[in-house]
């Protein structure tokens, strides 16, 4: 009975030990972020690009509502003058889904020039993204669009790669997923570290003319 007391109490150790890690990451990399990080669209500063993380996209093309909420804030910004193109950067992994050229389609039946928009389809997660946003296309003066769980993130991983990025909030949704994805944003923070830590190198650093 003893024996089963302690595991028991170690287990519980363990699990207040692991959230208390979990959440202290949280607010490390958002304390790193936060003055990078705008919600007001008329505040942030001017840049040459804005860059547009991937998400989900249909099986017909259509983005998904979290896609769709960070290209529209990119548009906006272009309309408004505060950046002068995009890069698209999402994941391009076979002919069937590709949602480098669901968003480009999106900006051109919207208006924008196509020599206004830079895709990279190799942007197989925020870490390829933000690396080869820097080293393949040489993006100085950026900002980054997506939403506000996924933000700080984005901009830890472009800052320990010595990219001067900014970043704006796609309008805050009630996505029907929304505590899944904070539970995988949270996790996924450990995967961040580990890259930069590493000095893990993106799965290709060829520029697909795709």
């Amino acid at each position: 009975m003893k024996l089963f007391r302690k595991l028991i109490l170690a287990f519980a150790l363990f699990v207040i030990l692991s959230i208390l890690i979990i959440f202290g990451l949280e607010a490390y990399i958002q304390k790193e972020t936060s003055n990078l990080i705008y919600s007001e669209i008329t505040e942030i500063p001017r840049a040459k690009t804005g860059i547009i993380l991937g998400a989900s996209v249909y099986s017909d093309g259509k983005l998904s509502p979290i896609l769709k909420d960070r290209v529209e804030t990119a548009y906006k910004l272009y309309e408004l003058n505060k950046i002068e193109n995009f890069l698209v950067s999402g994941d391009h992994k076979s002919d069937d889904y590709n949602e480098v050229n669901a968003i480009e389609n999106y900006l051109l039946k919207k208006g924008v020039p196509p020599e206004d928009i830079i895709l990279d389809h190799s942007g197989f997660d925020t870490y390829d993204s933000m690396f080869r946003a820097r080293a393949v296309f040489d993006i100085k003066d950026a900002i980054v669009i997506t939403q506000k769980f996924h933000l700080p993130r984005s901009l830890y991983i472009a800052k320990n790669l010595d990219a001067d990025y900014k970043g704006l909030e796609a309008p805050p949704m009630a996505y029907t997923s929304s505590e899944t994805i904070k539970r995988r944003e949270q996790l996924a923070n450990f995967k961040a570290v580990w890259e930069i830590f590493t000095n893990q190198q993106p799965a290709t650093m060829e520029n697909r003319p795709e």
